[in-house]
């Protein structure tokens, strides 16, 4: 059976061309479009991973991630911040927020293809 990915990111070029590739490397992909509708497809999927981005409409991504990582039914699902804020701030959030693995935009889908395989296969 594939491992379940959801996309959650409001660009929506971007989570078909993850999903595009997430699929062709085997992956159950799914997609949310803003922190709210991420939260409800969690709770319906539960993936095994999450790719997840920080700007966004509804709540943002560290929001989304706190609620995730303080909830004992999805605390143990990876969760990969990507996103394009790059700062040393921004990057102590995602970890304080519970984030497995923050990347920043521009990224090399080579490298999150590899962060994904670890996370998943750990």
């Amino acid at each position: 059976m594939p491992k379940k990915i959801l996309v959650i990111d409001d660009e929506r070029d971007l989570v078909e061309t993850l999903k595009f590739r997430l699929d062709a490397a085997g992956y159950e992909v799914h997609a949310a479009y803003d922190g709210q509708e991420g939260l409800k497809k969690t709770r319906d999927v539960i993936p095994d991973l999450i790719i997840l981005d920080v700007m966004m409409p509804a709540l943002d991504g560290y929001q989304v991630c706190r609620m995730l990582k303080f909830d004992a039914k999805y605390e143990d699902i990876p969760i990969i911040m990507l996103t394009a804020r790059g700062q040393d701030s921004d990057k102590a959030t995602g970890g304080e927020v519970g984030a497995d693995i923050y990347l920043t935009k521009p990224f090399e889908s080579s490298v999150l293809m590899e962060k994904i395989k670890k996370l998943l296969d750990d």
